[in-house]
């Protein structure tokens, strides 16, 4: 708060008091009081009114300081009103007043909002549940009229069953403290149920599998880490050359398992390398491609930061892509959220 512009809002206060002086000077003067009087009692007056506006310039900037010192320390600056404390000035009280007008229509409009979320999740998550039922019956009715043509189809169901997955991941993204569970599991177990997922798909497209060291325990939410190796897999798909090789190994640190799945496809351009995990980045493979909608590492991000686990991608244009899960093994560090 500048002491020069508080001065200069109180300028018309300031210039009635100095006409005031005046008059009682030229009053005083008139009934022939001594000059040095009339001067002695303008300057205790003028005084007096300096003292009052710099004891409530003060008083102001205190308050203001310590408005200010709060939002310092907030980190949702929305929260300020709940917070801060009403002065003892009327502009404090408006001041105070407005905020909590503007936090209760704030707190309102969230509170909408979120309904209206909340009902969208809940139409999606049932229409994903009832879109997988007739996938099924498809994929039964493709495995007891065996050919060419079904095999096809079948491979597309995949894919769609896929999508549809992601989508309901997708759905939860926003609330997922109700879908949440750590727990100690078998590393080479997930792997391979994730790839029984997978498996027409590979089994059609003969692909190769290597698996090295992965009998170790990590924890982690079972269904989540599913769905995070289930999209490193499908991306491994989709970006394949002809012969699509997957190697899937792990390495144990003092502090940590690093879980490393390696594909021998078109790889990631040093250009897009630092964006995969943003949200809606499709990069140059899914511009030539078509076939990316940039969610699916955005997602294994997201569930991998909500389990305290990292997650990295190495590449090599032409040549290669490596994705790392990284597991604490102390088990206290992935329920800190």
């Amino acid at each position: 708060m500048n002491f020069g512009k508080f001065i200069k809002e109180k300028i018309v206060f300031i210039i009635f008091q100095l006409c005031i002086v005046l008059f009682f000077a030229f009053v005083l003067n008139s009934v022939q009081i001594h000059i040095s009087i009339i001067i002695y009692i303008c300057v205790c007056v003028m005084l007096l009114t300096l003292g009052v506006l710099i004891y409530e310039y003060v008083r102001r900037k205190i308050y203001y300081k310590k408005v200010y010192a709060l939002l310092d320390q907030l980190d949702k600056k929305y929260f300020l009103s709940t917070v801060l404390e009403e002065g003892d000035f009327q502009e404090s009280e408006i001041l105070f007043d407005i905020l909590g007008q503007i936090s209760k229509s704030m707190n309102d409009e969230i509170a909408k909002h979120k309904i209206i979320n909340s009902e969208y999740r809940d139409y999606i998550e049932t229409w994903i549940h009832e879109i997988k039922l007739p996938i099924s019956c498809i994929s039964l009715i493709c495995e007891n009229d065996k050919n060419d043509t079904t095999k096809s189809i079948q491979n597309e169901l995949s894919r769609i069953d896929s999508y549809v997955e992601q989508a309901l991941f997708y759905a939860r993204s926003t609330n997922l403290e109700k879908d949440y569970s750590i727990r100690q599991v078998n590393l080479d177990r997930l792997v391979k149920d994730t790839i029984k997922k997978q498996s027409k798909q590979l089994i059609s497209l003969k692909a190769h599998l290597d698996f090295n060291n992965l009998e170790k325990e990590v924890y982690c939410d079972t269904k989540w880490l599913v769905f995070i190796l289930g999209q490193i897999i499908s991306n491994s798909i989709k970006y394949r050359k002809k012969e699509l090789t997957l190697n899937f190994s792990a390495v144990e640190n003092d502090d940590n398992i690093i879980l490393k799945i390696k594909d021998n496809g078109i790889g990631i351009s040093q250009s897009d390398i630092g964006r995969v995990f943003d949200k809606g980045f499709t990069g140059e493979s899914g511009r030539i491609y078509g076939k990316s909608t940039g969610i699916g590492l955005y997602l294994c991000k997201k569930l991998c930061d909500k389990m305290n686990l990292q997650i990295d991608i190495k590449s090599e244009q032409g040549r290669w892509t490596e994705v790392s899960i990284i597991f604490p093994k102390d088990s206290r560090i992935l329920l800190q959220n």
